[in-house]
């Protein structure tokens, strides 16, 4: 007989897609759009998606509130780096297969310690590593803030978009092929600033 118990992340999905109908959903909204960007692996947008199909009227308002809690978040992570690296930091990027790599990886990341979390706040790259980074490497806190709002806010503000000018058509694209457009319209971004340095 064929086990068909649900993995340990597939349960957790299917909670927080749970969430969703809740009367409490944009506090639950918050609070995982909070966690996310620390600890939590799964994505806010899986409740933003089904909240704004629910009631298009808000979708500004939970885009907002997933951009604001979000980036609370992402402070809790660049606080986690800097203050609790060993204890707390490791185990969380050993979690998501980052924990051999991290050293490596920060010596060169200030350099490009903008460009990782506009890329990482845009993309379906696991957000709460690059907070965790950030603060680990002293990456600049006013650059970390500033560009975590905007990669955040882009990010969910565009969901919440599609969804309210498309509806529920649109919602299978935003779950599996958003992160590619994200990610493709980055890679032409930089492009742009590359050719401007050093082409033109």
């Amino acid at each position: 007989m064929t086990d068909v118990t649900p993995s340990p992340l597939r349960r957790l999905y299917d909670w927080t897609m749970a969430l969703a109908a809740q009367k409490n959903a944009a506090w639950a909204l918050s609070c995982v759009s909070f966690i996310e960007s620390s600890v939590f692996p799964i994505p806010p947008d899986v409740l933003l998606v089904p909240m704004v199909l629910a009631d298009r009227r808000k979708a500004w308002w939970y885009a907002l509130l997933c951009t604001i809690a979000s980036v609370l978040g992402a402070l809790l992570g660049y606080a986690i780096g800097a203050l609790l690296f060993e204890a707390v930091a490791q185990p969380i990027l050993g979690f998501y297969g980052y924990a051999d790599k991290f050293d490596e990886f920060a010596l060169r990341y200030n350099d490009w310690g903008l460009w990782v979390v506009l890329i990482a706040g845009l993309t379906p790259f696991p957000f709460k590593v690059i907070t965790i980074a950030s603060g680990a490497t002293g990456l600049a806190l006013p650059v970390f803030i500033i560009t975590s709002i905007v990669a955040r806010g882009i990010r969910f503000f565009a969901v919440a978009g599609l969804i309210y000018v498309f509806g529920p058509p649109v919602r299978a694209f935003v779950e599996k092929r958003l992160g590619l457009v994200f990610t493709a319209s980055l890679a032409i971004l930089i492009g742009g600033f590359v050719l401007a340095r050093y082409v033109i």
